[in-house]
């Protein structure tokens, strides 16, 4: 098992680094316990639903069990956007449970950035909380194309230029000024955030509600009603399942998700006088048009955190820790950075870092409740975690305690993901589809034309 001293844990990503107080690891579950309900995943899932949990009953007793410590994993890595973002289309999402239920959920993720920001401030978080929305630029006719036709789908669905609009490109320019840009859509529902700060200050915030969580203690063996530790057993009558890209070491849990691999950079904080010639005021979090995603954000201490996707996923939905490092990756993101920011080419990489992200095999985030078994869930995100999850945490909080609410109507409780092809065919599969997003963007940027190729991989994987 990978080390989880202080240090080991900081050096997993430029947030964790920057963390206040300890990362030491808590006890290690080592005896047989009763609670009421058992989390496995301390990360923003099972972080989030015990938040709740305790709040709407604080006799509860709740135990979290995390194989490393509070925050090791995406929730400690991403690239900081608490955004509205849902992994599923609205389209898709009306086609499985109508119109009105599709237009519940865009509102219910819009809620959710101001939730995490309220509860972050009530518990005296300081996540770096920026609500500057979200600035996507189209660097190509083609992806000008794209971005128009999901304005235009947006109108259909009675969404305003309020929640998302097309900026001509000198307006886009006052706010970002990134190379190359012929126009951006902007919305405001998105907010930066320091994630591990967010993570590990809820990890503080359910102990103080009487939560214990027990580190360094991973999952071996679930079965309704107990899940097992190497130090113990936590029987329960309820057990969550909070594992997110991790999920498929868990035993019989291997094609449920596909942990594929986003990676990050952070340059050195920067000069006033870059940001006095880019702009970028209010930290709004930053992407463009292309098929194989980037993804940045103006931390609080002035740096760039750049991210995107690129890195192979791995056989047998493998997840290591040497995974984590791609140097071609790291090198391309390097390159995409200083194409968008001529001026920041030169500045220092600080830090280097990646994780697994959890994709279902249709691309459509789920949480849900057995009552039978007592076994929950909660995940697929696809990356948009950050907002998601706590969504999910309030809805299997309503779950477990029985509380029929707006929350446990939205269509994505109780959806169940097809599991993903055997392998070769999933290693195959997700890897061609890397590289056909990948040369679609070097076509679109030589011709400008929309790449065909790209479409066929988005209805194949159901994204």
């Amino acid at each position: 098992m990978a080390s989880t001293s202080d240090a080991a844990v900081r050096a997993i990503s430029l947030w964790l680094d920057t963390v206040p107080g300890s990362l030491d690891p808590r006890p290690a579950l080592d005896t047989d316990l009763d609670v009421d309900v058992a989390i496995m995943g301390a990360g923003y899932t099972g972080l989030w639903t015990a938040y709740y949990l305790a709040r709407a009953d604080p006799s509860l007793r709740i135990a979290v069990l995390e194989k490393y410590v509070a925050g090791y994993g995406a929730s400690g890595r991403n690239g900081g956007w608490c955004s509205a973002l849902f992994a599923a289309s609205r389209a898709k999402l009306a086609r499985e449970s109508g119109r009105d239920a599709a237009i519940a959920m865009h509102l219910a993720m819009i809620a959710t950035v101001d939730e995490v920001g309220a509860v972050a401030a009530a518990e005296g978080m300081d996540i770096e909380f920026a609500k500057g929305g979200t600035l996507t630029l189209a660097r190509t006719q083609a992806q000008a194309a794209r971005l128009h036709q999901a304005l235009a789908a947006d109108r259909e669905w009675g969404i305003g230029p309020e929640d998302y609009r097309w900026l001509e490109p000198a307006e886009s320019r006052s706010i970002i000024d990134a190379g190359s840009c012929i126009g951006a859509a902007y919305t405001p529902h998105c907010a930066s955030i320091n994630p591990a700060r967010l993570v590990r200050g809820l990890a503080e915030a359910v102990c103080r509600r009487g939560v214990t969580i027990y580190e360094q203690s991973p999952v071996v063996a679930i079965a309704p009603g107990v899940v097992a530790a190497p130090g113990g057993r936590l029987r329960a009558r309820f057990i969550v399942r909070a594992t997110e890209g991790y999920t498929p070491t868990l035993p019989g849990r291997r094609r449920d998700l596909a942990p594929v691999y986003s990676l990050m950079i952070a340059t050195e904080p920067l000069p006033t006088a870059f940001w006095d010639q880019v702009g970028w005021r209010r930290r709004e979090t930053l992407t463009d048009g292309r098929h194989l995603i980037i993804y940045a954000q103006r931390t609080a201490d002035d740096r760039i955190a750049f991210g995107g996707r690129g890195a192979p996923y791995h056989f047998g939905s493998r997840v290591r820790p040497g995974f984590d490092l791609d140097h071609g990756v790291f090198a391309a993101l390097r390159r995409s950075l200083g194409e968008l920011f001529p001026t920041a080419g030169d500045a220092a990489i600080t830090h280097k870092w990646g994780g697994p992200l959890g994709v279902p095999r249709d691309w459509f985030s789920s949480v849900g409740l057995d009552r039978a078994t007592g076994l929950a869930w909660a995940g697929g995100y696809v990356g948009d975690g950050v907002g998601t999850a706590n969504l999910a945490g309030r809805t299997l909080a309503d779950l477990i305690t029985g509380q029929e609410s707006e929350l446990t109507a939205l269509p994505w409780v109780g959806h169940r993901s097809p599991r993903w092809e055997p392998e070769p065919a999933r290693w195959l599969g997700i890897n061609a589809s890397r590289a056909v997003m990948a040369s679609a963007d070097g076509v679109e940027a030589r011709t400008g034309k929309p790449a065909r190729r790209a479409e066929f991989l988005h209805r194949w994987l159901g994204g």
